[in-house]
Order: C-alpha cells, then sequence, then structure tokens
C-alpha cells in the first residue's frame, strides 16, 4: 500500500460476483479497490500495490494547467509546512531543459519544468516541495532538507527523478541497425 500517500485511505471490497477481475477508482479522499472475495490476503496485498501505482499513473498523464498548479502547492505547503511557504506565482515553463525546477525566493516564484509533465503525481509534488521549501531555506543545507523529511515519497521521486536522467543519457541505437 506505499504507492498512496499516507493522507488518502484504501479501502478493500470483496466481492463473491467478482471472479478474476481486479478494479480500483478514486472516491473523494479514499482509493477503493474491488477484488473478488476468494483472493488471498498475499494477492490483496500486491493487486492493491499494482492498483495504486496504475490510478497514480493515470493521474500522472492528466496536464495540470497553472492555476491547478498553483492551488496544489498551496495544498501541498498546508499539509506539508503549515502553509508558511507562500508562492506568488507557480507556473510550467519550457525553457527548462536541465532542472526539474526552479524558485526565485525574493519573488516567490516557482516555475516547473514542461518535462515534468505526465510524470506520476507523487513526484511533481515532490519537486513543487522542493521549490516551496527553498522559498523558507534558499540553500540546499540540513534545514532544507529536513523541511522534504516530512514528504514521505521524497527517496521515491528523487529515485524516479534520477531514472529518469539516467534513461536520457543511454546510447540511441541508429535506426538502421535495429533490423
Amino acid at each position: 500500500m506505499s504507492a498512496d500517500p499516507p493522507q488518502r485511505a484504501v479501502e478493500v471490497r470483496r466481492s463473491a460476483r467478482r471472479r478474476r477481475t481486479v478494479s480500483a477508482y478514486r472516491e473523494g479522499d479514499r482509493t477503493v479497490v474491488l477484488i473478488p472475495a476468494r483472493m488471498s490476503e498475499a494477492e490483496e496485498r500486491r493487486w492493491v500495490g499494482v492498483m495504486l501505482d496504475k490510478l497514480a499513473a493515470q493521474e500522472g498523464r492528466r496536464v495540470l494547467g497553472d492555476a491547478e498548479l498553483t492551488a496544489r502547492a498551496e495544498r501541498l505547503s498546508e499539509q506539508y509546512f503549515g502553509g508558511r511557504a507562500r508562492p506568488s506565482t507557480v507556473r510550467w515553463v519550457t525553457n527548462q531543459n536541465t532542472r526539474w525546477g526552479s524558485c526565485t525566493p525574493s519573488e516567490g516564484s516557482i516555475r516547473l519544468s514542461h518535462r515534468l509533465q505526465g510524470m506520476p503525481e507523487y513526484v511533481v509534488d515532490y519537486v513543487l516541495l522542493h521549490e516551496l521549501a527553498h522559498l523558507l531555506v534558499p540553500g540546499h543545507g540540513p534545514r532544507f532538507w529536513e523541511l522534504l523529511e516530512a514528504y514521505p515519497r521524497t527517496e521515491r521521486a528523487r529515485g524516479y527523478l534520477e531514472g529518469v536522467v539516467a534513461a536520457e543519457r543511454l546510447p540511441t541505437v541508429p535506426a538502421d541497425a535495429e533490423d
């Protein structure tokens, strides 16, 4: 169940009529996973993880507009920093190809690279929180990283981004060499 943010509860509903299929959907602040009644607890745990990852991937493909991005930043600031990080602007930009986001604390502006669009929700949240933390602590010292420890998916998001960077560095096979 680690694929779901801690603030969202997971409810598993077993059905005797359901034979093989597993499905999941969001219902308010919780995730509902529908499984066959005969499924073992181990299978249930595995399928809950699979379905949470699948939902996160679907949600990650949605592109947020700047207004939605701003609202999300405000929500994250409230949840993880007690509302202390208050950006004046939060927006997508297309001119950041070597960094995921940037923040100008003196202006209160946060910019996220368009390359994040389509990545899982928890990754975008991590980058937003990273930039929000810069509104409170400008550098990358111990106080800065202590702030980010509050987000439970920091390591996972950082690993995801490191994987993206590593994949971009892999050599490409010329089209005629594939045959």
